[in-house]
């Protein structure tokens, strides 16, 4: 597998980066990777002049706590049975979830270079194509919740012991599965699954208030015996904490609702609804000057 320095901004990794389990980087670290992220997905996505990079940049965080620190993940096998599953149900966020693997030696780095090329399994909606290291394919939205609670499910008859993390959109909980799927994990107790909820309040549509309003959002999925944390989505502390309290359940699935600003760190970017975003060039060059490198 990849140097993860090699392609990317430098992160202090410990030695033994690659070993199974969580890596649990601590938050000084874990921002210099949010911070690398970033600047990747202006990358990737200035090449074609438009993308999914509103949503990358407003979940950098989301990303770098995940697979960075809770996920317990082998990068040299994807397949290893008792591995976290990290299920990317938000499928068009490719660019900052193929910038999160690459740095984390999940794939190679060199690879992003074939990023939405003709041909390339580094597709738009991040699909099966890429390997094993994609659970599942999820470019219909609102499917991720259903399939990883049949994990979570599948993780308790078959008496593996893994967690199963997803990361959901918040236009998906527009759709009827999502919530059979809630219904279903909390009616089985499933406290090995684990719901990031990225609250950015954008879809294809713009505003999701203007196409079907979602509040209360925690209050429904306590209703259904969710335990639910509402946080900040670009706050590492209160995201580490989260995950640990969810670790900690011993009763019930966590959902966290974590609020996060598409465009974030990128002002000319930050807080603009746009669902594909076009980023001419003189935009990502102005958007890299701004973020800059960190020491």
């Amino acid at each position: 597998m990849t140097d993860p320095g090699s392609a990317l901004h430098p992160t202090a990794f410990p030695p033994d980066w690659q070993r199974r389990d969580r890596l649990a980087l601590p938050v000084p670290q874990l921002r210099r990777v949010a911070h690398t992220l970033r600047r990747q997905v202006i990358e990737l996505v200035r090449r074609h002049g438009q993308g999914y990079v509103q949503q990358g940049l407003g979940a950098a965080e989301i990303f770098a706590s995940l697979y960075f620190h809770e996920a317990r993940i082998d990068p040299a096998d994807a397949r290893w049975e008792e591995r976290d599953r990290c299920i990317l149900s938000t499928a068009h966020n490719s660019a900052l979830f193929h910038a999160a693997l690459a740095l984390r030696g999940m794939i190679p780095s060199v690879s992003l270079d074939d990023y939405v090329k003709d041909g390339s399994a580094l597709e738009i909606n991040v699909s099966e194509r890429l390997g094993p290291v994609v659970e599942g394919t999820f470019g219909s939205l609102g499917q991720g919740m259903s399939v990883a609670a049949g994990m979570a499910l599948a993780s308790r008859i078959r008496g593996i012991d893994y967690r199963v993390n997803v990361v959901l959109g918040d236009g998906e909980l527009e759709e009827g599965q999502v919530w059979e799927a809630a219904m279903l994990a909390g009616s089985e107790g499933l406290h090995n699954l684990c719901v990031v909820l990225d609250l950015n309040w954008m879809q294809v549509e713009g505003h999701t208030d203007s196409v079907l309003r979602l509040s209360p959002i925690a209050d429904k999925f306590r209703a259904f015996n969710w335990q639910v944390i509402e946080l900040d989505g670009h706050d590492l502390e209160a995201l580490l904490a989260a995950f640990a309290a969810a670790r900690g359940q011993t009763a019930r699935p966590t959902m966290i609702v974590a609020t996060t600003v598409p465009g974030k760190g990128v002002s000319l970017l930050e807080g603009v609804i746009s669902h594909n975003a076009k980023l001419p060039a003189e935009v990502a060059d102005a958007a890299l000057r701004e973020l800059g490198e960190m020491a």
